[in-house]
């Protein structure tokens, strides 16, 4: 058996492999299982972090998940999971209700699952979502203006923020790089974070839907705490500790 206490490189490359599997440690199991004390542990999860690896949280650390590119290369790639969490988020939508549909890759799967009888008002500030929900004879489509991200693939500057100042959205389907229970739902751009706040601000219920690589993971700029989520969406075999988390901050799951 590995000395982990007198191999620290090891040690550290094993935090890597349990981070990657498991998205977050806790520094008592893993003193435990390494037979060092939480110190090390700490100061393993100090030199990870500043390798951008982890974000040390209470406790533990989770996973600092990389940027996922242009809206327009993840548009290339949308994933058969995409395609089966947003078939399921658009069962949520309200009829003959006002919604709010965020920029990004899996939104924009979302628009392309609506059924194309839906009689709804759509705002939302991707072009893309937008030209696509043009082919729903019955859905009002209302476009924020401003200058297109293309990391977003949507507008977040002062015009689009001033315009939904005025509109009250009876749901808002929201996007987000990376979500844990503690940190919350959380982005890499922090204009684009700020947008995704003040639609939060205006609306009755939030909505998320994430695939499994972004849970649980922290990026750089908070969106909204967990509790602040009132439902995420995902596929099934979310590891009961995550799902445990979030429910006690009474977020609703629905699995797809």
């Amino acid at each position: 058996m590995l000395d982990y206490a007198a191999f620290p490189e090891q040690r550290q490359e094993r935090i890597r492999q349990i981070l990657q599997e498991s998205g977050r440690v806790v520094c008592t199991e893993l003193a435990s299982q390494m037979n060092v004390s939480e110190h090390t542990i700490r100061r393993d999860l100090h030199e990870l972090s500043k390798e951008g690896y982890c974000k040390k949280v209470y406790g533990g650390a989770v996973l600092q998940l990389p940027d996922a590119g242009s809206f327009f290369s993840r548009e290339q790639k949308i994933s058969a999971e995409k395609h089966t969490i947003a078939q399921k988020a658009a069962t949520l939508v309200q009829a003959g209700g006002c919604i709010f549909i965020d920029a990004g890759t899996t939104n924009l799967a979302l628009a392309k699952a609506l059924p194309a009888d839906l009689n709804v008002t759509v705002v939302t500030n991707s072009p893309a979502i937008a030209a696509e929900l043009l082919l729903h004879p019955l859905c009002e489509v209302i476009v924020t203006g401003g200058q297109v991200q293309r990391a977003s693939g949507g507008t977040v500057g002062a015009t689009a923020a001033s315009q939904i100042q005025d509109i009250i959205f009876d749901q808002a389907f929201i996007g987000g790089c990376a979500m844990d229970p503690e940190a919350g739902l959380t982005g890499f751009d922090f204009a684009d974070c700020e947008f995704k706040k003040a639609v939060i601000g205006r609306s009755t219920q939030t909505i998320v839907a994430l695939t499994a690589d972004k849970l649980p993971g922290v990026a750089r700029f908070v969106v909204a705490k967990s509790r602040d989520i009132d439902v995420l969406v995902v596929e099934e075999g979310m590891e009961q500790g995550v799902f445990d988390a979030l429910t006690a901050q009474d977020v609703r799951i629905v699995c797809a």
